[in-house]
């Protein structure tokens, strides 16, 4: 079955000719879809020939809101979608004065098993495709009647563990006849598969790199970190100082403070020793509450932020949204849809206990 949601408009008209269509056919649906159809019914300007073909040919499913919250504090907008096959995923909708940004997931669950992280507890269920993730960004979009004009990729998974998919999806919004979001709109957040920054530095992409640190020595980051086991600092950084020479991109890293565990003063002079020598910005992130993890907010927020500042290092605290519907930094989950008796949606957490 084709999947026309994934598909570039060229492979649609490459499709569509094989079938003995018009290859101008191809736009026609790249549009539609980009515009949010909801089915083949919708594209009024295809024959309905050819949508009848397409039943049997072709498949998208745009994804149903399982759940959608509303933050009291901000207005952030939490949404649990249920994708085709049942397994759910969440993204979220940040308003901002620069503009509004959507944090998508781009796996149903995470594998990277990172200590502070929620969305890593169930582990991984699967990749999500190029369309799952376009669909986040695009029905975020429509049911909050708020236009998006900038994209994280931080939400559930590691999208260097999905790559080839994630380069698909970044060509799908990019499209001038699609989304037309730019790249450098667009950051992509990585616990450090050095394999994967090292392809995106030779594919020059202009989005923004985010490395998720969060210590800068083996034995913490190990500790908090599976994935430093297999990539350590040492590796991770000279990965990091060589997409900055290919690319010219300043990288950011993340930095969530964890009360005694990665808030020392050494700690501080280390990531400032690792980042000599090439333009970077810390982002500081106050740790969010996981229910399942004993780790608690560094009360040293402040002092960690000085310290680097001292020996030239731009560390910036970010701003913490949803808080109170679970939408921040590290709090996002990956859910399961069951069917009741009677058909109707359940929502039902992968792990007692959840929020």
């Amino acid at each position: 079955m084709l999947d026309l949601k994934s598909m570039t408009p060229e492979e649609l008209s490459d499709a569509f000719a094989a079938m003995g269509e018009p290859a101008f056919r191809g736009k026609q649906v790249f549009q539609w879809l980009s515009r949010g159809a909801q089915s083949l019914d919708d594209m009024t300007n295809l024959p309905k020939s050819l949508r009848e073909k397409l039943r049997d040919t072709a498949v998208f499913t745009p994804p149903r809101i399982a759940r959608k919250q509303v933050s009291q504090l901000d207005g952030t907008i939490k949404y649990l979608w249920e994708l085709a096959d049942g397994n759910c995923v969440e993204s979220v909708l940040m308003r901002y004065h620069h503009g509004n940004t959507v944090c998508i997931s781009s796996q149903a669950g995470c594998r990277m098993g990172c200590a502070f992280c929620a969305s890593t507890i169930a582990g991984k269920a699967r990749d999500l495709t190029p369309g799952e993730m376009l669909d986040q960004v695009l029905f975020t979009s429509l049911d909050a009647a708020a236009p998006v004009s900038n994209i994280v990729l931080m939400g559930i998974g590691e999208p260097l563990d999905n790559l080839d998919n994630v380069l698909k999806f970044l060509e799908l919004v990019n499209r001038p006849e699609g989304l037309n979001i730019g790249m450098r709109h667009i950051s992509l957040s990585t616990c450090g598969l050095v394999p994967g920054i090292r392809r995106l530095a030779e594919l020059r992409l202009q989005l923004t790199l985010s490395v998720s640190l969060h210590a800068p020595d083996d034995e913490t980051r190990s500790k908090l970190m599976p994935v430093n086991r297999a990539y350590d600092v040492e590796t991770l950084f000279d990965a990091c100082h060589d997409y900055f020479r290919e690319t010219g991109r300043r990288i950011s890293f993340e930095y969530a403070l964890i009360d005694g565990v990665n808030d020392h003063d050494w700690q501080a002079e280390r990531i400032a020793e690792r980042l000599r020598g090439m333009p970077a910005h810390v982002n500081l992130i106050p740790l969010n509450r996981v229910s399942e993890r004993d780790l608690r907010p560094s009360r040293r927020m402040d002092e960690f932020q000085r310290l680097l500042e001292r020996r030239g290092v731009t560390a910036t605290v970010r701003r913490s949204l949803g808080g109170d519907i679970d939408a921040s930094c590290g709090q996002l989950r990956r859910r399961a849809m069951e069917r009741s008796g009677h058909g109707e949606a359940a929502e039902r957490s992968i792990r007692r206990g959840d929020v």
